[in-house]
């Protein structure tokens, strides 16, 4: 059934069963299920609390306590962001223009992630990419990987598109 529950509902049943061992349950479920031992007493706080306001029995929507789970990285770590920016700058294609309507990046979000790491920061790959995308970088390949060969001017290409770009913007 843990593949159907989410996480509430798991800890939820997890706790049951465990209440209904008794003595030891706590680890003897956490052990079959692989939830955590914290988890399920979390959840036996839970079923108790339901069990004395049972009159006033509400649907609860939310599956963790507000605040509860895993912190961004940028609550975490308030220099990623400009480290990130900083290590980008010198590949970031944009005509010199920060405000530009098309901005990329050849250097890849492994390499990059890699650079972070190096300097300290506990980032993904997949996180510098939901951050290059945050700041409305498009990540371009170095070489194209299902259309054919490289072409020789390609960053070249996207400086005439970023340039067209910005000409129909002025003009509306």
């Amino acid at each position: 059934m843990s593949p159907f529950l989410d996480e509430r509902i798991r800890r939820l049943v997890a706790a049951a069963e465990s209440e209904v061992i008794g003595y030891g349950g706590v680890s003897a479920v956490a052990r079959a299920t692989g939830v955590s031992r914290r988890a399920i007493t979390e959840g036996m706080k839970e079923l108790k609390q339901r069990k004395r306001a049972h009159q006033s029995v509400q649907v609860q929507s939310r599956i963790r306590r507000k605040g509860a789970g895993r912190k961004r990285s940028m609550d975490k770590d308030p220099n990623l962001l400009a480290d990130l920016d900083r290590l980008v700058d010198p590949v970031t294609r944009a005509s010199g223009d920060p405000e530009s309507p098309l901005r990329w990046t050849c250097k890849s979000v492994r390499r990059l992630a890699e650079e972070l790491q190096q300097e300290g920061h506990a980032v993904s790959y997949q996180t510098v990419g939901e951050l290059l995308r945050a700041l409305d970088y498009s990540l371009q390949a170095n070489q194209k990987t299902l259309e054919g060969s490289q072409h020789a001017d390609r960053d070249a290409q996207f400086v005439h598109i970023n340039r067209k770009a910005q000409g129909y913007l002025k003009q509306g």
